[in-house]
C-alpha cells in the first residue's frame, strides 16, 4: 500500500513514457521545443513493465495512465500495453493523448488491451490550434478522436485548457461539439507547468469564469462530492442529462486532499505531486540489482514523505523545474 501520513492511498498510477512530443503548446514549453533525455536515461520496456509489476502486486495500484510528452511516440507502447494487460490483478488502463497519432493506433492500442483514451483538444478552430500547438494538426487530432470511438477506447475524455485572447471564448461550443460527439468535455486551469515559467495567475482563465460561460447557454447541476471521489474534476449534469462536463480546477480549487495518484517519470523517478519540486530514482535500484522488495520499500517510503498539498495560493510556492512534458500530466 502507498499510504502518506495523512492517510491518503494511492491507487492511481500516472506513467510518463516519454518527454518528446510533437506538438509545441504555448503552455507547455517553447516554440524551438527542450532538450530531450537522453535515451540511456530513459527506462526501457522491461523496466517499465516490471515497476507497474511491482506497483499493482505489492503496492495496491488499481489504474495505470500512460502518459508523456506524447505517449504514441514511444515505440515500444503497444506491447507494454499488452504485457500489462496480462499482469494479475489487471490494472485498468487509460492514455493520455494529444491524438495525433490515434488514427494509426487506436484498433492496435484496443486489442492490446488499452481500456480508453483521454485526448488533449483547445479548440475546434484549425486556425487557433495551429497559434496554440505552433503545428498545422487539427484534422490529425478529429481523425484520431473517430478512430478511438470506432475502437471503443470509450469514454472519451476531452481535456481543454482556455488561454486568454485565444480560445477563451469557446467554452459553449466545445461542449455543444462534445455534447453532439457523445466525449466528456474536461476543462483544466492552465497551470504553472511551463517549460519557460511565464505562467501568472492573474488573468488565467479560471473555473468559474468557464462555468459561467457554459451557462450562457446550458443548464448545469452539480454532481455532487458523492460522485466524484478522487477524480480531479468536478462535474455538472449538462441540460438535466445524461451528459457530464468537468473543470479541473488546480489552480483555484485545489483537490489535494483527495488526491490518489502517483508517479512515475520517463526516466525512472518517483513523484508525488504534479506539483513536488523533489523526485525518488528508483532507475538507480533498477539498474543496480536491487530485488522487488527494495524498490517497493524505495516507493512506500517516497509516498509516506508527500506533502498536504500543492501550494499554489502559497507565494513561497516554488514552480517545478521539469515541464509538464517531462512529468506527465
Amino acid at each position: 500500500m502507498l499510504i502518506d501520513t495523512y492517510g491518503r492511498v494511492a491507487t492511481d498510477l500516472r506513467v510518463s513514457l516519454t518527454d518528446r512530443c510533437n506538438l509545441r503548446c504555448t503552455y507547455c514549453m517553447p516554440e524551438e521545443g527542450l532538450q530531450w533525455l537522453a535515451k540511456p536515461d530513459l527506462l526501457t520496456d522491461d523496466e517499465i513493465v516490471r515497476l507497474i509489476d511491482i506497483a499493482v502486486t505489492s503496492l495496491g495500484i488499481k489504474e495505470v495512465r500512460f502518459t508523456g510528452g506524447e505517449p504514441l511516440l514511444r515505440p515500444g507502447l503497444v506491447g507494454i500495453v499488452e504485457r500489462v494487460a496480462a499482469l494479475a490483478p489487471r490494472p485498468q488502463m487509460s492514455l493520455t493523448t494529444n491524438g495525433i497519432g490515434l488514427k494509426r493506433t487506436a484498433a492496435a492500442l484496443k486489442a492490446a488491451g488499452l481500456d480508453r483514451v483521454n485526448v488533449s483538444l483547445d479548440t475546434l478552430r484549425p486556425e487557433v490550434f495551429k497559434i496554440l500547438t505552433r503545428r498545422d494538426r487539427h484534422r490529425d487530432v478529429i481523425e484520431g478522436l473517430h478512430a478511438a470511438r470506432d475502437a471503443d477506447l470509450t469514454p472519451i475524455k476531452i481535456n481543454t485548457v482556455l488561454m486568454p485572447g485565444l480560445n477563451e471564448d469557446e467554452a459553449p461550443d466545445l461542449l455543444a461539439w462534445a455534447v453532439e460527439h457523445r466525449y466528456e468535455l474536461r476543462f483544466i486551469e492552465q497551470m504553472p507547468l511551463d517549460a519557460q515559467h511565464g505562467w501568472k495567475r492573474e488573468g488565467m482563465i479560471t473555473a468559474g469564469d468557464i462555468l459561467a460561460s457554459l451557462r450562457t447557454r446550458f443548464e448545469l447541476t452539480p454532481e455532487g462530492a458523492d460522485e466524484r471521489g478522487s477524480a480531479p474534476a468536478e462535474r455538472w449534469i449538462v441540460d438535466g442529462g445524461p451528459h457530464r462536463v468537468g473543470v479541473i480546477a488546480s489552480v483555484t480549487r485545489p483537490f489535494c486532499a483527495a488526491c490518489d495518484r502517483t508517479r512515475l517519470t520517463a526516466d525512472g523517478q518517483i513523484r508525488t505531486c504534479l506539483f513536488a519540486t523533489e523526485e525518488t530514482d528508483l532507475r538507480s535500484a533498477l539498474r543496480s540489482g536491487a530485488p522487488d522488495e527494495e524498490i517497493a520499500r524505495i516507493w512506500r517510503l517516497a509516498m509516506w514523505g508527500k506533502k498536504a498539498g500543492a501550494g499554489l495560493d502559497d507565494p513561497s510556492f516554488v514552480q517545478p523545474d521539469r515541464p509538464m512534458s517531462a512529468i506527465g500530466g
